[in-house]
């Protein structure tokens, strides 16, 4: 594994032994027992319900972990896309292809469409801090809430400057605002409580994609066609442009871990890349094998970092203390799984290529 070192770093004083005890190589898919999925708890006040983390998944002191790979079929020609942990347990994910926001019951396996409207295109889907799922959707111009249960629509188009621009992928902030990438050129803020939506002109015009937000409250996106790390002045809409190490990397997704440093996906040059606001140091790790096409970056609660490698058809789980990967390959070509959310104990991603949703339980 090539790994390469930018600007002053802190290394890790001794590498520990590799989470699940192996290296590079993939595993079997399904040969682990299984895990038993979080609890959703009840909460008294009316908020939305918690998500109890599993009472079996082990702490990362405890020893090696246990993975379970599990797909479920959604129906044929959806397209799933992005996904995002329910508030209800369930899990939602957008039908890019069909127009639908879909909900999948992991228990049953039983899935809820939700046509969006015609001309409908969705692209990323969050769970928002009301509980209702928040769309970025491509076709409609437009962000759409959708509640659980019920599966009431709510449309929140695009207005003046922000028309056409291709809304893509959103994160809450601290405060309950809705920041959103869209890929023609901008950045986009809505408050739910308001209404008010706002779009700010991006650097170097098209090419916004992941976004994310920090323990700290800041807002970083990365640009896709323009290659680089932005962190927005939220204020007034401002970006700090960040330049990767790597020229043309292809900066994809990006996801903070619990200390506020952010990882980031390079499409173009396969590669897993750390940057720390604290010191503006990067670091950057290749995949295993070759021919890698890192697409999307998600950190779980035990600040694991999960990419999936569409050269590699596998989703990987990469250990920041060992720096290892290990490799979760799909048992069919092309699933081509895009961005990756989770809870507790459950890693999830969409296999679009496929027409199916995967959930690795640790």
């Amino acid at each position: 594994m090539r790994e390469r070192t930018l600007g002053p770093a802190a290394f890790i004083s001794a590498l520990l032994v590799a989470a699940c005890g192996s290296t590079a190589s993939p595993s079997p898919r399904a040969t682990l027992p299984a895990t038993p999925s979080p609890a959703v708890l009840a909460s008294p006040t009316g908020d939305p319900p918690m998500v109890a983390p599993p009472t079996s998944a082990p702490l990362a002191s405890e020893g090696p972990l246990a993975f379970t790979p599990q797909t479920y079929d959604v129906p044929s020609g959806a397209h799933p896309h992005d996904v995002a942990p329910a508030s209800d347990g369930g899990v939602w994910y957008t039908g890019q292809h069909n127009g639908t926001l879909g909900w999948l019951d992991p228990a049953s396996g039983d899935v809820h469409e939700v046509p969006l409207g015609r001309g409908a295109a969705p692209h990323g889907v969050v769970s928002g801090p009301d509980g209702a799922a928040w769309v970025t959707d491509q076709g409609l111009d437009a962000i759409v809430r959708v509640t659980p249960g019920d599966f009431e629509v709510t449309e929140y188009p695009m207005t003046g400057a922000g028309r056409g621009l291709a809304p893509h992928t959103g994160a809450f902030d601290h405060d309950g605002i809705l920041w959103f990438t869209l890929q023609r050129g901008a950045i986009g803020r809505l408050d739910p409580v308001t209404g008010e939506l706002n779009t700010y002109s991006s650097p170097r015009g098209g090419g916004p994609y992941g976004i994310a937000v920090t323990p700290s409250n800041d807002v970083y996106f990365v640009s896709l066609s323009a290659s680089y790390l932005g962190r927005v002045e939220k204020a007034i809409g401002e970006v700090t442009v960040i330049e990767p190490p790597t020229p043309n990397a292809g900066t994809r997704r990006v996801w903070s871990d619990s200390s506020g440093r952010l990882w980031i996906s390079y499409w173009n040059a396969g590669l897993l890349a750390r940057y720390d606001p604290a010191d503006s140091s990067w670091r950057e790790w290749d995949l295993p094998r070759g021919r890698n096409q890192a697409y999307s970056v998600y950190v779980d609660e035990l600040d694991a970092v999960w990419v999936t490698d569409f050269g590699q058809n596998a989703i990987l789980r990469f250990d920041p203390l060992t720096e290892t990967f290990e490799s979760f390959p799909s048992d069919r070509p092309n699933a081509a799984v895009r961005q990756m959310l989770g809870r507790p104990g459950e890693a999830w991603g969409a296999e679009s290529g496929v027409d199916r949703l995967v959930v690795i339980r640790y």
